[in-house]
């Protein structure tokens, strides 16, 4: 598939938005891409993309984030270096957008320069197993919440399922359906389904995109599996 110079996820909170978007970021650079992404999340203090800045930094990938990210200072603010995203157009641009509508607002500023150059996929993350997108009917609430919040329609649908290091391809598999109904209540195509490494390698349908977990995304007790309901 083409790539557009600038890919943006969002979705539901703990759809896996950031690990996608570090993953995403990661593979374009390993095809001798020059990336940039951006964390516009400021909802969510938890799961940063800054989590990931050395392996980022290592595969040659800048990281754009709020100053104070990964700190005990609530500044619920974007660096102004974040218009790079949309203005460096030598540069391929990710973008981690927060969770749901109120995450969203944060894209708003950027959407006029994004339409203009028209050179963006807009992706919303579904996760069958999160609590409120149980169903393709609830996802579909999110996806139109968050277009509304942000001036901006999604292009694309990506897969990402899971429930976290329980997941199995069984696991994987059973969200299928879901997402062909997603599909057809959004008219938006499937731009990746996405897994675990562990699992991917087992999935004989057509590609899935293999995920590596950032197990610092555990570090605090409070974010392990077994306290949470779903990993995000």
């Amino acid at each position: 598939m083409l790539e557009k110079r600038l890919t943006l996820f969002a979705g539901h909170y703990g759809s896996g938005k950031t690990n996608i978007a570090v993953n995403y970021a990661m593979a374009l650079a390993r095809q001798g891409k020059k990336v940039c992404i951006g964390d516009l999340d400021i909802v969510n203090p938890y799961f940063r993309t800054k989590d990931s800045e050395k392996e980022l930094h290592e595969a040659g990938v800048e990281l754009i984030s709020p100053r104070f990210a990964n700190s005990n200072v609530d500044l619920p603010a974007l660096p102004a270096e974040a218009y790079r995203l949309v203005a460096d157009k030598n540069t391929y641009a990710v973008m981690d957008i927060g969770g749901d509508d109120r995450g969203a607002y944060a894209l708003g500023r950027y959407v006029p320069a994004i339409k203009e150059e028209n050179n963006y996929r807009m992706v919303f993350v579904a996760n069958c197993y999160r609590p409120l997108t149980r169903t393709p009917e609830e996802a579909l609430e999110v996806m139109r919440e968050i277009e509304k919040a942000c001036g901006l329609a999604f292009t694309h649908i990506v897969n990402n399922s899971n429930l976290g290091p329980e997941t199995t391809p069984e696991t994987f598999l059973a969200s299928l359906d879901y997402i062909e109904k997603l599909k057809s209540l959004s008219g938006l195509p499937v731009f990746l389904h996405t897994a675990e490494r562990r699992v991917a390698e087992k999935l004989s349908i057509s590609p899935v995109f293999p995920l590596q977990l950032q197990e610092k995304y555990f570090d605090l007790p409070s974010q392990r599996p077994e306290n949470r309901p779903l990993w995000g």
